[in-house]
């Protein structure tokens, strides 16, 4: 996991980590500012809608698809 950072996270109720990137952090970070979120409601929403994607792997995708306004 060498260039990896882990947060925990409560989602529905249940703990969590995700192991990302700290630049996906950086960018997920900035999502939720722009968005009014906490990161753990962003990363929440992430993960209501991810279907069968590993919720690290929905993270990552979303992250690359934010375009600022």
């Amino acid at each position: 996991m060498n260039g990896l950072r882990k947060r925990s996270l409560t989602l529905a109720g249940h703990a969590t980590s995700v192991a990302l990137e700290p630049e996906f952090w950086a960018v997920l970070e900035r999502m939720a500012a722009a968005r009014g979120l906490s990161l753990a409601a962003l990363v929440a929403g992430l993960d209501a809608g991810r279907g069968e994607r590993p919720l690290a792997s929905a993270c990552r995708v979303a992250a690359l698809e934010w375009k600022p306004d």
